[in-house]
């Protein structure tokens, strides 16, 4: 496992990495194009007589006897050809992928492993909880290690993913003042805030009220306290915060709103700085939200589903959605029988194999190790943004304590914009980071190296970053073109998010 402990350290006095550009990708064929017709890439034994066929069982209306314009190929043909285009992909296993906010970090194959455990990866989730105790006892298990690593109380497994998580603790936020007799309308939100706090706001049913960050880039106590009255639910908020930097007055402002009845709501997206450092139930929060595709290294985006479980404190137990997990005489058992509950988000209860491979990513690290991958992903942090400084100036003055958010002055230059200098990195084999984000900050690049990589990877994204910057000085033709070397140019991506192609439908129809 390449965990923490194995990072070299960024020294000052090593040389610094040169570029270097990857040769233009050949183009993939379509798979329509190795299509020879006759070919099959599986033989299929006669059926036996008097066996139904497949229009007998499910009804002729639901079977086709044929796919026109179907590829026709062989099972190598078919291996190579979905093997080339997952080359084509970036992707952590392969790439740096620097995506600010959502902490593209190294997934441990070990993981894995522990995951794909017979006992564990051949479990369906209705097996009844007596066949299961051992799954329910990792479950217990990894809740402990969340509440501890959090400061809070108690932790429900239930939710999806990320955002399933906010819903869930703004659900508990309705339904806690509800119960008090005092129903609350609205939340208070940052303008540094991630773009899912607003939309699971609304769905939970209150109206967004935003904060504005001062010139340092934190919300001040002052500024909650004048925006609170007695309708105000909970303060969403995350720290340390999009801009990087760690919310000061945290104290002081989780101390302003219990003062006024409300909650403070901590959204842990950026938690990978804080374990082992800080914990969000010391700075006054009620209700955390993790994401353990993020911090705790489980595949993200297209490597497989999240894991969003809620950590509250003591008095927002009661209304963690059901079933939560109980000890009793015969072992663990679901316990649903909870009044106050919010109920069910979902049909079963978490990602059951996301929940292993992050309870293995603790296991092996241990409480040092969590606490050494904060200060290494801090500190990977600080050292890009100081190497990028005369060209790529901090938004913001403060340390960064998480990602570091950077500006440029090429568009005024040159004419380039964020946008292009991103699609450039393509072609040095980088994943651009976040762009445009936090909306606060203009032509943003958020940038998150994460703990695991090496100071020569760093080095070379900062050499490539600075090739860009005076390569769109002198040539800004070849960055506004950019990707230059990749099977794909430049993708309408404003017309794929429009109009999605979800369906195949044979050539010339």
């Amino acid at each position: 496992m390449a965990g923490a402990k194995n990072i070299k350290m960024p020294a000052s006095d090593e040389k610094h990495t040169q570029p270097t550009t990857p040769a233009p990708r050949a183009r993939v064929p379509l798979i329509f194009e190795l299509s020879s017709e006759g070919r099959r890439g599986v033989d299929l034994p006669a059926r036996e007589a008097g066996a139904k066929s497949g229009a007998e069982i499910l009804g002729a209306e639901l079977c086709r006897a044929n796919l026109d314009g179907f590829p026709e190929l062989s099972e190598p043909q078919v291996m190579r050809h979905f093997l080339r285009l997952s080359q084509l992909n970036f992707c952590q296993a392969t790439q740096f992928y620097p995506l600010g906010s959502c902490t593209m970090k190294y997934n441990p194959a070990l993981n894995d492993e522990a995951a794909g455990l017979e006992g564990f990866a051949a479990l369906h989730p209705a097996t009844p909880p007596r066949l299961a105790q051992g799954a329910l006892e990792l479950m217990a298990r990894m809740e402990s290690a969340l509440a501890e690593i959090t400061g809070m109380d108690a932790v429900s497994l239930h939710p999806a993913a990320g955002a399933q998580g906010e819903l869930t603790g703004l659900l508990m936020t309705r339904a806690y003042h509800r119960k008090r007799g005092e129903p609350r309308h609205k939340v208070i939100i940052p303008d540094t805030a991630h773009g899912t706090n607003p939309a699971s706001c609304t769905l939970a049913g209150f109206e967004v009220k935003v904060a504005r960050s001062n010139k340092r880039g934190f919300i001040e106590a002052a500024e909650i306290r004048r925006m609170l009255d007695g309708d105000v639910a909970a303060l969403m908020v995350t720290n340390p915060n999009t801009l990087g930097n760690f919310e000061p007055e945290i104290q002081e402002i989780a101390d302003a709103l219990h003062q006024r009845g409300a909650l403070l709501y901590l959204d842990g997206a950026n938690l990978n700085a804080l374990m082992g450092v800080a914990k969000p139930g010391h700075m006054g929060a009620d209700i955390v939200q993790l994401n353990l595709h993020k911090t705790f290294s489980t595949p993200h985006g297209g490597g497989g589903p999240g894991a969003g479980p809620v950590a509250v404190k003591r008095h927002l137990e009661p209304f963690l959605p059901n079933p939560r997990l109980k000890k009793t005489a015969s072992g663990w058992e679901f316990d649903s029988n909870r009044p106050d509950s919010i109920g069910r988000l979902r049909a079963y209860h978490g990602n059951f194999e996301m929940i292993v491979r992050a309870y293995a990513y603790i296991l092996a690290l241990g409480g040092e190790g969590l606490a050494e991958v904060s200060r290494l992903a801090i500190l990977n942090a600080n050292y890009v943004r100081k190497r990028l400084e005369a060209r790529y100036p901090s938004a913001s003055a403060e340390p960064s304590m998480h990602e570091c958010v950077l500006t440029h002055d090429l568009e005024e230059r040159a004419g380039v914009s964020t946008f292009e200098i991103a699609k450039r990195m393509l072609d040095f084999g980088i994943h651009p980071p976040t762009i445009y984000f936090p909306l606060v900050v203009h032509g943003a690049l958020m940038i998150e190296p994460t703990e695991t990589e090496s100071k020569e990877v760093l080095d070379n994204f900062v050499a490539v970053m600075e090739a860009i910057y005076e390569e769109a000085l002198s040539e800004p033709e070849t960055v506004k073109n950019a990707p230059n070397t990749l099977a794909l140019r430049r993708v309408d991506e404003a017309e794929a998010a429009r109009h999605p192609i979800l369906r195949w439908t044979a050539p010339g129809r």
